[in-house]
């Protein structure tokens, strides 16, 4: 996909595939084009490029509510109108039975509140509605963008495991989100843009081990004389505190076995792994921040 603004290029030669029975999380820095890209999917902007369900475009689908279930923008709701109102009217208009009315408020929780106006809903409400709105046709996809935002601790850990639950069934679930520790819960797999090009498209594991390393860290009363020893045995080391040394190794049985061999005391030894916030950091330094199109 493709999408030039006047104020720079939206996004540019973007590519990746969603698998199925996952959640892939779609993370990028602020103006990296992450709304441009889900509009560009959807039909909502013209670019070049194109996005296929199931082998056709949204555009193109017979029954789009029944194969694509979208959160883009939970506030997009009359005030006045109560949550099942809402639903009932989206269902008339998509062709789906009442009845799914009631099972997608159940289905997020808002089944006690059905009657009231929207108006009076929080903001973590409205984001359960904009989900039961994008369940209402019990699609095989589902698009979803910020779907946490909003929530509270209980609601986001809810929401980690609903998706979960969506994605166990075989559907594909693409989900961005600026929570990238939450993220580190909940994706499987992760699409990651910076300055409207791709800079990952695989498992999470292989993102975090691309873009960072696990070191070795050791803790004791001499570790001046343990550092000359770590480096004759080749190690790259540096002092992280007074008593303190890094090792840029995940060997933890080397490190252990030079320390014994020197007899110096050691009170703690053990792996530091990189985590997925490093590796974003480290992943989407060098984009541009401030582009054409906010995003």
């Amino acid at each position: 996909m493709t999408k030039q603004y006047g104020g720079g290029v939206g996004v540019a030669d973007l590519s990746f595939a969603v698998r199925p029975g996952a959640v892939t999380g779609f993370l990028g820095p602020n103006g990296a084009g992450k709304s441009t890209t889900i509009k560009l999917m959807l039909g909502l902007v013209r670019g070049a490029g194109r996005t296929t369900f199931t082998g056709r475009s949204y555009l193109e689908l017979a029954d789009p509510l029944r194969t694509v279930g979208v959160l883009v923008d939970p506030g997009a709701v009359h005030p006045s109108r109560s949550a099942a109102g809402h639903l009932r009217m989206v269902a008339a208009g998509g062709g789906l039975p009442i009845r799914r009315v009631h099972e997608a408020l159940s289905l997020v929780g808002l089944d006690s509140v059905a009657d009231k106006a929207v108006g009076r809903f929080s903001l973590g409400m409205r984001q359960r509605l904009g989900l039961a709105t994008a369940l209402l046709g019990d699609p095989e996809y589902l698009i979803l963008d910020e779907p946490a935002n909003g929530l509270d601790p209980d609601g986001v850990r809810w929401i980690r495991r609903f998706l979960r639950e969506l994605a166990g069934q075989g559907r594909t679930v693409l989900a961005s989100s600026h929570l990238l520790a939450e993220m580190a819960q909940l994706a499987d797999d992760l699409v990651v843009i910076g300055g409207g090009r791709l800079i990952s498209a695989g498992s999470l594991a292989e993102f975090v081990d691309q873009h960072t390393r696990s070191v070795v860290v050791v803790r004791g009363p001499e570790t001046a004389r343990l550092l000359v020893a770590l480096g004759r045995n080749g190690l790259r080391v540096w002092q992280g505190t007074t008593e303190e040394l890094v090792v840029d190794t995940d060997n933890t049985e080397l490190v252990a076995r030079v320390a014994a061999q020197t007899g110096l005391p050691v009170r703690e030894l053990f792996l530091r792994r990189s985590d997925l916030e490093q590796a974003y950091l480290a992943a989407t330094a060098h984009t541009v921040q401030h582009r054409g199109e906010p995003s």
